[in-house]
């Protein structure tokens, strides 16, 4: 009796320490036990718990249709992690991962079941936060290729210079051009033209706009993207695509800040900031004649180079969740995220469309999964066609180890570099968090506040 009495206390003794909530039923689903990080995460004191009904106290989502300790007790098997999110004493709605179990008295017999639950609310804040440290504007990344980019892109905004921006179909260009225009004091608008959408004679009218009576069918002004980029930003989209004769207006443009529109028979002046991009190698284009040089080192004034996904795979997981948030909000869905098989899927891709190609493949996935989490079955088939066990499972590491990074540098931050109180925060000993660092690459500073391994 002792003995079953010892037991019981270090039982409860157990379930007092830890930090997730716990609470047991009985058949009839009223609470026998309730922790007290069950009485924190609720706000609902123990004696007020004990004996009602779990629906009355766990208000959840799940408590209807989706009850997780129901289908553990119609099915025999244990849930893990379900994601959901309770009403709390207060009326707020709380963040929650969700386990369950059934109990058993000593003859094997179903009593009951058993209910823990994790408080994400502080999980969520820590990912909003490292989603604030790796970005800049509507850019996100945590590569060390990127983040070479945001440190000199403060510096471009407070120049009037103009700047050339080089990267593959899909890599961004568009929004590191009003990240820039965004960080300046411009106060005018901003423009911009994707000049291989236009033919040439199109292309001109819209660049320098015309004048009533310059062509049949101009039965009035028509102002150009110059001019209405005036206090502002104009951005040129694929800059290798305009002829030879816009490259020389263009030119003059950049030279004297003057133009004349179709039909004009006086220049005008431009004070818009120009930023150009291209995914051509403008040297090559030189060599062979089809861009101009002069023009090639008027706006290659500054230049930002954005490297493709491929080589920035640790944005992956950013980017993926950055997405399914945005389009949960455009769509009011609640997809809770993606698996980590089909993550994995994601990090072995090549992605030769870049960001864009990763934006459609989350949107179609999006659609498919209704609002349950992204998996494997919901990617298109040139993911996952060619996808073997070894290579998921070795990229599923990768993915683990992307997020692995992203928590320990900020807990590391938090403690001052501190690793034994980076270790407890974690809830690892200091030894794995040691292998960790050593295992991730991640540089740590010295006494001298040097970086070092």
């Amino acid at each position: 009796m002792t003995d079953r009495s010892d037991s019981h206390s270090a039982t409860e003794t157990i379930l007092e320490s830890i930090s997730d909530g716990v609470f047991t039923v009985d058949n009839d689903w009223r609470i026998t036990s309730f922790n007290r990080a069950a009485e924190e995460i609720t706000g609902i004191p123990r004696a007020e718990a004990i004996g009602r009904r779990c629906s009355e106290v766990f208000r959840s989502n799940m408590c209807d249709s989706e009850c997780p300790l129901r289908q553990t007790l119609e099915n025999g098997k244990p849930l893990v992690g379900k994601a959901g999110y309770i009403i709390n004493a207060r009326g707020r709605p709380v963040s929650i991962s969700v386990s369950t179990a059934v109990l058993k008295d000593r003859q094997g017999r179903i009593i009951g079941g058993a209910e823990t639950f994790r408080d994400l609310t502080e999980i969520e804040a820590l990912r909003q936060e490292l989603a604030g440290r790796h970005r800049l504007g509507e850019l996100t990344s945590r590569s060390p290729q990127m983040h070479r980019v945001f440190d000199v892109l403060p510096a471009i905004a407070a120049s009037p210079s103009t700047v050339l921006i080089l990267g593959e179909t899909g890599t961004g260009k568009e929004l590191v051009a009003r990240a820039i225009h965004t960080m300046s004091s411009r106060k005018g608008p901003f423009v911009a033209l994707n000049c291989a959408a236009l033919p040439d004679t199109l292309l001109e009218s819209e660049l320098f706009g015309y004048k009533a009576g310059a062509f049949t069918g101009a039965f009035k002004d028509k102002p150009g993207r110059f001019a209405l980029a005036r206090g502002g930003t104009i951005f040129l989209d694929e800059i290798g695509e305009i002829s030879s004769a816009l490259q020389v207006r263009l030119l003059r443009v950049l030279q004297e800040r003057t133009y004349e529109p179709l039909g004009a028979t006086r220049p005008e002046t431009t004070d818009a900031r120009v930023i150009v991009a291209t995914n051509k190698d403008l040297l090559a284009l030189i060599g062979q004649k089809m861009f101009r040089e002069d023009l090639y080192y008027r706006i290659n004034v500054m230049q930002v180079e954005l490297p493709p996904l491929r080589q920035r795979k640790e944005d992956i997981p950013l980017l993926a969740e950055q997405f399914i948030a945005r389009f949960n909000k455009v769509q009011r869905k609640r997809v809770r995220g993606i698996s980590a098989e089909a993550l994995a899927l994601l990090m072995a891709h090549s992605w030769p469309g870049n960001i864009r190609e990763l934006e459609n493949v989350i949107e179609r996935a999006f659609i498919l999964c209704g609002d349950d989490r992204i998996d494997i079955a919901h990617l298109p088939a040139e993911l996952t066609m060619y996808a073997s066990e070894e290579a998921r499972q070795g990229t599923i590491r990768i993915a683990h180890d992307a997020l692995d990074m992203q928590a320990i540098l900020s807990a590391l931050k938090r403690n001052h570099y501190n690793r034994l109180a980076t270790a407890r925060e974690l809830g690892i000993h200091k030894t794995t968090l040691f292998r960790k660092i050593r295992k991730l690459g991640i540089e740590l500073p010295d006494k001298d506040g040097r970086h070092k391994r």
